[in-house]
């Protein structure tokens, strides 16, 4: 069975009440994860978290928007090729870098992965490949982040025949085995960027979800509480949000798989160097 390890890749706060409603406005640290899923098949990452290429992509022009809205925190030594490094992981050894969603906050570290085959939805990509300037920023994108020969090594997750998932994961009934051996299945999360991804990843212990931006935090789909209003500016739709919230709720409330959340501030990651 696969496993899972959770890196810490710098983080960025913002007013508790915007990703929940009522939480008031005390400031909330939301740390931006990247997951290394290690199958039978070989060794995934899902996202790379923020990366030092964002601070130079968002030091110039429009983009200093995105880091204006967004107060980043990140250094060197939360990179997440040196973590990995420091996992006994190098960058050759990923097999496929999947990505949920191309928000910049997802795929900062793209560039430290060269050789990776690289896999995220079709739609996704269509809809912010050709996105420059404040259309860019607006789907909290940024263009600099992109390896310049990644039309050559993206794989589009659609390629995939779509399967039944375990009774058990209702009301999740479909997804995609990208790994080829029923460790990772790729399902659509839509609501929060167009062509929003989670994947189901099947540990010793049981069922994964790696839920991406989703929710922001566990009260969320715990609690069935969604985010300020405001957030829809740069959420792609209201409905199809709220109605994958619904599907996580039920799926906590069945208690089938553990989901996890790219930003939830929990202590329950892999510690980088200088950290306790």
């Amino acid at each position: 069975m696969a496993s899972i390890t959770a890196f810490r890749v710098g983080h960025c706060t913002h007013p508790s009440c915007m990703v929940l409603k009522g939480s008031g406005l005390a400031s909330r640290c939301f740390p931006s994860r990247a997951y290394l899923i290690e199958t039978r098949a070989g060794v995934y990452l899902w996202d790379t978290g923020y990366a030092e290429h964002f601070r130079a992509a968002t030091s110039k022009g429009v983009y200093r928007m995105y880091a204006w809205v967004t107060p980043i925190f990140f250094d060197e030594n939360e990179s997440l090729h040196g973590q990995l490094r420091a996992h006994g992981i190098s960058p050759g050894d990923i097999h496929t870098l999947l990505l949920s969603h191309f928000h910049a906050d997802h795929i900062a570290g793209l560039r430290d992965f060269p050789g990776a085959r690289l896999m995220a939805s079709k739609t996704g990509w269509d809809a912010v490949r050709g996105l420059s300037g404040v259309a860019a920023v607006r789907q909290a994108f940024v263009p600099e982040l992109l390896p310049p020969d990644i039309a050559d090594r993206l794989d589009f997750v659609e390629s995939v025949p779509e399967t039944a998932l375990p009774a058990a994961l209702l009301p999740f009934t479909h997804g995609r085995d990208v790994s080829g051996t029923g460790e990772i299945y790729i399902v659509d999360l839509p609501g929060h960027a167009i062509g929003h991804l989670g994947a189901f990843v099947l540990q010793d212990g049981g069922w994964t979800l790696l839920a991406s931006d989703a929710a922001w935090v566990p009260e969320s789909f715990q609690q069935l509480r969604g985010p300020s209003e405001l957030s829809f500016l740069i959420q792609h739709k209201r409905a199809p949000y709220y109605a994958t919230l619904n599907r996580l709720h039920q799926l906590h409330q069945s208690g089938n798989a553990q989901i996890r959340i790219t930003h939830e501030d929990t202590n329950d990651y892999l510690p980088v160097a200088g950290r306790p």
